[in-house]
Parts: structure tokens; C-alpha cells; sequence
């Protein structure tokens, strides 16, 4: 089993921003619990999947944020610094996040 390592950002959220990332993800978790239900309730499959699409839209916006975040406060700062480790994990975790 791989142990996991926590990591914390280099400057926390600031309370708005944090916020704000907190709504987008409830406003995502009721999507997703409103699938759930039409599942439950033999909904019509185009009308789910237009839940599903809107909740995956949900999700990629709030994974472009977060990434445009990352890459301000963690990725640039380390490569003023002379590293270069955040910048090829980032540029990993942009193309996941882009497939």
C-alpha cells in the first residue's frame, strides 16, 4: 500500500475564495444527488444525461479554477525559485484535467 503524504499549499484560500469553492462544490454535490434520484425514479435516460452533462460541466469548471489557482500561488512561485517538480506535476494534472 502507497502511504500518502499531506500536503498544505503554500498560502491557504483566502475566506472568499475558499467560499466560493465550497458553494460551486455543493451547487456540484446537488447535482449529483439529483441524478441519484432520477435514477431512483426511472426518469428518462435523455433527461439524465443532461444532468449528468451539466454536473461534468459543473466539475470542469471548478478543476479550471482550482488549476489557475495552483498555478499562481504553488507553480509559479517554485519556479522563481529554481524548481521544477510542481511544474511537471502540473503540467500532468492539466492534462488530465483537459481530457
Amino acid at each position: 500500500m502507497v502511504e500518502s503524504i499531506e500536503r498544505k499549499r503554500r498560502e491557504p484560500w483566502g475566506d472568499q475564495e475558499k467560499r466560493r469553492m465550497i458553494n460551486r462544490l455543493s451547487r456540484i454535490e446537488g447535482q449529483i444527488k439529483g441524478i441519484k434520484a432520477m435514477v431512483e425514479a426511472d426518469r428518462h435516460c435523455g433527461d439524465v444525461l443532461n444532468q449528468v452533462a451539466a454536473a461534468e460541466k459543473g466539475l470542469r469548471a471548478f478543476g479550471v479554477q482550482l488549476a489557475r489557482s495552483h498555478f499562481i500561488t504553488c507553480v509559479e512561485p517554485d519556479i522563481r525559485e529554481g524548481g521544477e517538480e510542481l511544474a511537471q506535476e502540473f503540467l500532468e494534472l492539466f492534462s488530465q484535467l483537459a481530457k
